[in-house]
């Protein structure tokens, strides 16, 4: 198989500014993290959950073909990964417990693991091996552990504000707009107590205004997030892994969720992927009362083959993620009985991405209250709607990557 062009990875989607857009950028850092690993292996014991990922792969003869086909098919069509083996890669993934974000204006990597899984998850066998139920369970053990050490104090190395790697360095404020948001620049990191609280920071009071408050037709956006697709006449159960990726509500709801999910066909969904710069957390698109919040297990690094090579990570793959990645889903019943329920779908993709629920069945939320947030990592969330609910959205396709995302509590949607 032959490897790819410069040109044509410059073609492709990396959405959100979690990885660099330049394979190259991606080469230089994955060479660097696999030398800094194999020095650091040997004389520091593996962490408990990668030594289980490592058994796991190691002690089952299909996971270790599966894993060693797609480092190998990944090699033989000419990529560089900075590893050539399970070994060399568990060290790299085990050396990832104890990584600091660091900033960068030109190649930030946002998502590391997802850096260094970016073509076995795209290859034939990789497949397969990021989808299988046992190897994500381990893999979401190997995540907390890193989100663990990215809730301590010791995750704050990049803290600062020393140029060129620190995320409170001039360009780095300009880029995150760090004025808008509450923190103590008076006080040592800046008042942060770790990498996942700056990462979840608040926007300061009335820093982003709920459009038309106390009109129920205008619904607003749940996340700050740039659209990614909008469908209408969604059916209970559809291929969500062609290439169109259509919305499939049973699977997104799950099949124990059946009967919520019918109460779902025919209506329209809303789209938007999260940026690494985005705010992270979740606010209610409408005002009612939760009747539904839960979390669904699910994959982190798998790709749908409809999309082909994906060097974007998951990017191409956002709709068939909503039916089989690992997230969080929150059901309002509207206090307009002509919107009636909207479903909130907050949905992990990568390195860590876990989805914290903060509303419970049973409260009430007003528009724009708080539901939740993301922790460390990339993202992507869903607005379901009922049939003939929504009378017009106010992004239109083709979108426009590039363009700023939507804001938090800003207008998305107009109910009839």
């Amino acid at each position: 198989m032959p490897g790819p062009s410069e040109s044509t990875l410059e073609e492709r989607r990396r959405l959100g500014g979690w990885l660099p857009r330049k394979e190259a950028q991606l080469v230089e850092f994955r060479k660097d993290l696999a030398r800094e690993a194999h020095e650091r292996a040997g004389i520091t014991p593996r962490t408990s959950a990668v030594e289980e990922l490592a058994s796991l792969v190691d002690g089952d003869p299909i996971h270790q073909m599966n894993l060693t086909r797609a480092i190998t098919e990944a090699a033989d069509a000419g990529y560089e990964l900075g590893y050539s083996s399970i070994g060399e890669l568990m060290d790299i993934i085990d050396y990832l417990m104890t990584y600091a974000p660091r900033f960068s204006e030109a190649s930030l990597i946002h998502c590391p693991l997802n850096a260094v899984l970016d073509w076995p998850i795209c290859m034939p066998s990789g497949y397969a091996l990021f989808r299988d139920p046992v190897v994500n369970a381990k893999f979401k053990q190997v995540l907390n552990v890193w989100s663990g050490f990215l809730d301590g104090p010791h995750s704050r190395t990049h803290l600062n504000s020393s140029a060129p790697e620190g995320w409170l360095s001039e360009k780095a404020q300009k880029q995150l707009g760090l004025s808008q948001f509450v923190c103590e620049p008076a006080k040592p990191y800046w008042g942060f107590e770790s990498w996942n609280s700056f990462f979840t920071r608040r926007f300061l009071p009335d820093a982003r205004p709920v459009a038309g408050a106390g009109n129920h037709k205008i619904i607003v956006s749940a996340c700050e997030a740039s659209p990614y697709n909008i469908q209408h006449d969604v059916k209970l159960r559809d291929r969500f892994w062609i290439k169109s990726q259509p919305y499939s509500l049973r699977d997104m709801f799950t099949a124990r969720e059946t009967a919520l999910a019918e109460q779902f066909v025919g209506g329209s969904v809303y789209q938007a992927f999260l940026s690494a710069f985005n705010y992270h957390r979740w606010h209610a698109p409408v005002s009612g009362k939760i009747v539904k919040a839960y979390h669904v297990d699910g994959s982190y690094y798998s790709d749908a083959e409809s999309e082909g090579i994906d060097p974007g990570g998951l990017n191409d793959s956002q709709g068939y993620t909503t039916a089989v990645a690992a997230r969080a889903v929150i059901v309002i019943d509207c206090d307009d009985a002509e919107i009636g329920l909207v479903g909130c779908f907050f949905v992990g993709m990568a390195d860590v991405s876990s989805c914290v629920l903060e509303a419970l069945p049973g409260q009430q939320v007003v528009k724009g209250d708080e539901l939740g947030y993301f922790q460390y990592g990339g993202s992507t969330c869903c607005l379901v709607f009922q049939p003939d609910v929504v009378q017009s959205f106010v992004a239109h396709p083709p979108f426009d990557d590039e363009a700023p995302p939507i804001k938090v509590s800003a207008h998305v949607a107009t109910a009839r």
